[in-house]
C-alpha cells in the first residue's frame, strides 16, 4: 500500500511537509515551517505527527526556510537519516539554517529581556546545535541523478526555476509488480525570470503534487526591468531611501543583479545600495560559485566578475555596521530581510524608516496573511514592531514581478505538456486560488483534482 499525508501547505503556502508510506518505509519531502498568522506559526511548536526516528530519508525542493525551516527540529526529536537535495540548496541550507537559529535566538533573548513575550521565558524552535547535527545529514546530488532514499522510493531533481539550487522532484516507487510515478512541483518558477533559467517541463506521471500560490492571477504584464525603473526612480524623487524587504536567497540577489543592469543602461541614477543581511551576504557569495546556473539574458554586464558584485554594492554583515545605516540618507536603497518581515534586521530599519514619509518601502511577490508585508500591503496605518504600533508614513511600493513564483498563466503553460495524471494534488496555496486551478483544470483538462486539507492521508494504490 502506498500512501501520501499532507503535514504542511495544505490549504496555506507555507509549511511545507509531505510524508510517503510504503512496505513499511517512510520518507519525507521538505520539512518547511510554517509562517503568517500567529495560529499557523503556532504549528511550529506541535509534535511532529510522525515519529522522526522513523523516518528513513528526507528529499528537499529548495532552501527556503518554508521548505527547510523544521529540519533541525525533526533532528533534535531523533531523526538520523539523510537528507538530500541539489548541491547549491545544500550550501544554501547552511547558512538559511543557522541564520534561522540566531535570528530566533535573539529574538526570544530580547522578548526575555524587554517582557513583550506571552512565554515565560521565550524560547527558539531549535538552536545552533540542532543546526549542526542537521548540516551533517546533508547529502547532495546532481539534478537528474536517481536517489535511492529507502525501501521501494527512487528519486531524481529537475530545475523548477524558482531559486538557485530549486528542483521539482520526479518519485518512482518501484515495487515488484509495479512502478508508481509522483511528481512534487515544489515552488514552480517564473519564465524569462531574472538570473534563473525557466522551469523545465514537467516529467509524466500518476499523481501530481502542485504548487497554487497564483492559482487565481497573473501578475502584470509590464517588463521586470521597467518595473524596476520604475519603483526605484519614483522613490528617488522622494528624497529618503528606499527599504527592501527580500527574502535573503533569491530576491535579494535578483534586485542587485537588476539594479545593476539599469545603472549600467543609465535607465536609474548611481545609487549604493546595501545588503544587510549576513545570511543574504553569504548567500550571494554561493551565488556567484554557480554563476553556471545563472541565465543573464537581460543584462549586458560581462568580466571576470561576478554579476552580484560592483562598487555600488555595500556589504553589511555586523549589527553595528546595520545600526549606522539609521543615520544613512538618501537616496540609496537598503536590502535587508526577512522578505515577509517577520524578523531579523528588516524590523529595525522599519522602525527606523516607516514614520518619515520621503521614504520608500519596497514590497516584491507574495506576502502570506498575517505578516507585516501583507499588513503594508493592504494599507494598514500601523503595525506592530517589538511591541510598539509605528505608524505607517513612508511610500509603500510593490514590485511584483520579482515574485519568484509562476503565476496563473505560467502554471498552465508549464502543466500544459504533461499527461493527464491519475489524481492532482494541488496545494501551497490560500484556498482561493487553489479553487481557482482546481476549476480550471478540471473544466479545461477534465483532470480529477483534489485540494487536501491540514494532516489528510491519501491512499494512491
Amino acid at each position: 500500500m502506498l500512501e501520501l499525508s499532507f503535514h504542511g501547505a495544505a490549504e496555506t503556502v507555507t509549511g511545507s511537509k509531505y510524508l510517503l508510506e510504503c512496505d513499511g518505509t517512510r520518507v519525507l519531502l521538505d520539512c518547511g515551517q510554517f509562517q503568517g498568522l500567529r495560529e499557523l506559526r503556532d504549528r511550529n511548536w506541535t509534535p511532529f505527527p510522525f515519529e522522526a526516528d522513523s523516518l528513513t530519508s528526507v528529499i528537499l525542493t529548495h532552501a527556503h526556510i518554508d521548505h527547510v525551516g523544521l529540519l533541525p527540529r525533526l533532528v533534535n526529536q531523533g531523526f538520523r537519516g539523510a537528507i538530500h537535495c541539489t548541491p547549491a540548496t545544500a550550501e544554501l541550507c547552511e547558512i538559511t539554517l543557522f541564520d534561522a537559529a540566531k535570528c530566533q535566538e535573539d529574538d526570544a533573548d530580547y522578548a526575555n529581556r524587554k517582557g513583550f513575550s506571552k512565554h515565560k521565558p521565550a524560547l527558539p524552535l531549535f538552536n545552533a546545535d540542532d543546526v549542526r547535527r542537521t548540516i551533517k545529514l546533508l547529502q547532495s546530488h546532481d539534478r537528474g541523478e536517481w536517489i535511492k532514499l529507502g525501501g521501494p522510493f527512487f528519486a531524481r531533481h529537475h530545475d523548477a526555476g524558482h531559486l538557485l539550487g530549486s528542483a521539482m522532484i520526479e518519485m518512482e516507487v518501484r515495487r515488484a509488480d509495479r512502478t508508481t510515478r509522483l511528481l512534487f512541483s515544489g515552488d514552480v518558477g517564473r519564465y524569462t525570470a531574472p538570473l534563473y533559467h525557466d522551469p523545465k517541463p514537467p516529467p509524466a506521471c500518476d499523481y501530481l503534487i502542485c504548487e497554487s500560490t497564483y492559482g487565481d492571477r497573473d501578475h502584470p504584464v509590464e517588463p521586470v526591468l521597467e518595473q524596476v525603473a520604475e519603483v526605484v526612480n519614483t522613490a528617488i524623487k522622494r528624497g529618503g531611501v528606499m527599504v527592501v524587504a527580500a527574502f535573503a536567497i533569491g530576491r535579494s540577489q535578483q534586485l542587485i543583479y537588476l539594479m545593476r543592469t539599469l545603472m549600467q543602461q543609465k535607465a536609474i541614477p548611481q545609487v549604493p545600495i546595501y545588503l544587510d543581511s549576513p545570511m543574504a551576504v553569504d548567500a550571494t557569495n554561493i551565488y556567484c560559485t554557480y554563476s553556471d546556473e545563472h541565465d543573464l539574458s537581460e543584462s549586458q554586464l560581462t568580466g571576470p566578475n561576478c554579476v552580484l558584485r560592483g562598487k555600488e554594492i555595500h556589504l553589511v554583515r555586523t549589527s553595528q555596521e546595520s545600526k549606522a545605516l539609521n543615520s544613512l540618507r538618501g537616496p540609496a536603497m537598503i536590502i535587508s530581510s526577512s522578505g515577509m518581515m517577520t524578523g531579523g534586521r528588516i524590523l529595525h530599519h522599519l522602525r527606523q524608516r516607516l514614520p518619515h514619509e520621503e521614504n520608500t518601502i519596497i514590497l516584491g511577490g507574495y506576502s502570506a496573511p498575517g505578516t507585516r508585508a501583507r499588513l503594508l500591503a493592504d494599507g494598514k496605518k500601523f503595525i506592530k514592531l517589538h511591541g510598539q504600533d509605528v505608524p505607517v508614513r513612508a511610500a509603500i511600493a510593490r514590485m511584483p514581478a520579482l515574485s519568484g513564483h509562476a503565476d496563473r498563466s505560467e502554471l498552465l503553460r508549464w502543466l500544459q505538456p504533461l499527461p493527464t495524471p491519475k489524481q492532482v494534488f494541488l496545494t501551497h496555496g490560500e484556498l482561493p486560488s487553489m479553487t481557482a486551478l482546481a476549476e480550471t483544470l478540471r473544466g479545461e483538462r477534465q483532470w480529477n483534482v483534489m485540494l487536501p486539507k491540514q494532516g489528510q492521508k491519501v491512499t494512491l494504490e
